[in-house]
């Protein structure tokens, strides 16, 4: 069961405090595939880890879920697809913010 509409925040089986593990674990999986996503849609090769990805996508996640619950469409009656789609356009953003900020790393594979 969802808390205050944020899939990322479910209660636990006795109805009380929020499931924190349920949390950490929705917010991993959901930023994985957030910033798995990002990659796949960012042309050409990012040169930052899988580690990096992920945290990546778990922040996006995690900023997409309260961008969409302070504008109201976080909470749908199916799948939240605007919220999806903001979540995957933060981390395309951030993947290709920490793709730029890493030193001496261009993503490009112009060397050879």
């Amino acid at each position: 069961m969802n808390v205050l509409g944020n899939p990322l925040l479910t209660m636990s089986r006795n109805g009380g405090e929020p499931d924190m593990l349920g949390s950490i674990i929705s917010a991993i999986v959901i930023g994985a595939i957030v910033g798995a996503l990002a990659r796949l849609v960012i042309p050409g090769r990012q040169s930052i880890s899988i580690a990096l990805t992920l945290i990546v996508g778990i922040a996006a996640a995690l900023i997409g879920t309260l961008i969409a619950g302070a504008m109201g469409f976080a909470n749908t009656g199916g799948i939240d697809w605007w919220e999806h789609i903001l979540q995957l356009a933060l981390a395309v953003v951030g993947v290709l913010l920490v793709t730029q900020m890493r030193p001496g790393r261009t993503g490009r594979a112009d060397h050879m």
